[in-house]
C-alpha cells in the first residue's frame, strides 16, 4: 500500500456520519474491505486506519511487556474510545458522539490523508495547528529529513513508538 494523500473538507450529518470524498475511497485498500477503526490522535482529533493497517499497529502494541506500568498505560491510552467502522452503501462512516466530543467536530471536519492513516479535525483547530508552522520551515526539514536518518527510519513504520523503553533481550511481549 502507498499511502493515503490528500485534504479534504467535509460535513458532518445529522446521523453523526461523514461521507468520504470519491478521490479518497479510490485510494483505500481492497483488502481493508471499507472497514476502518478510528481512536483518538495525539492531538486533539481523530484517527481513521484502514483495517488492515490498525492490525499492523497493535501488532506492534501487542510487544508491549504487560508487567510495565509505561506500557499498560500506553496501550491504554492508545484504545481508548478505538471503535470498528464499515463504509456503508453511500460511502459513509458513522463516528461516534464521545470521539467528535473530544476532537470538538461538531459540523465540519477537515480529513488530512497522508501515509497509512486519516486524520480527522475540527477546522478551527486544524487551522490554528498548522498556523504555528515553524518561522524557519527549511531548518526543520534539515534537522529531519537532511541527515539521511528518516530512510533507517523508513523501515520503522511506527516511529510514534521509539520512545518506548525497549524490551529485554529475548523477550515475546
Amino acid at each position: 500500500m502507498s499511502g493515503f494523500l490528500g485534504e479534504f473538507e467535509c460535513k458532518l450529518d445529522s446521523k453523526l456520519r461523514i461521507a468520504l470524498p470519491a478521490a479518497l475511497r479510490k485510494q483505500l485498500p481492497i483488502e481493508a474491505e471499507g472497514r476502518f477503526v478510528v481512536n483518538r490522535g495525539f492531538e486533539q482529533h481523530l484517527v481513521l486506519y484502514p483495517f488492515t493497517e490498525w492490525r499492523r499497529v497493535t501488532a506492534q502494541l501487542d510487544r508491549l511487556n504487560p508487567f510495565v506500568k509505561k506500557h499498560r498505560d500506553f496501550a491504554r491510552y492508545f484504545h481508548r474510545g478505538a471503535t470498528e467502522l464499515e463504509l456503508d452503501t453511500g460511502g459513509r462512516l458513522l463516528l461516534p458522539r464521545r470521539l467528535l466530543d473530544y476532537a470538538g467536530i461538531r459540523d465540519a471536519v477537515i480529513l488530512l490523508a497522508y501515509a497509512q492513516r486519516i486524520e480527522c479535525w475540527d477546522p478551527t483547530l486544524y487551522d490554528n495547528i498548522l498556523s504555528d508552522e515553524p518561522a524557519d520551515f527549511a531548518q526543520l526539514a534539515e534537522e529531519i529529513m537532511g541527515d539521511g536518518g528518516h530512510l533507517e527510519r523508513s523501515a520503522d513504520r511506527f516511529r510514534d513508538f521509539r520512545d518506548l523503553p525497549a524490551l529485554p533481550p529475548g523477550s515475546r511481549h
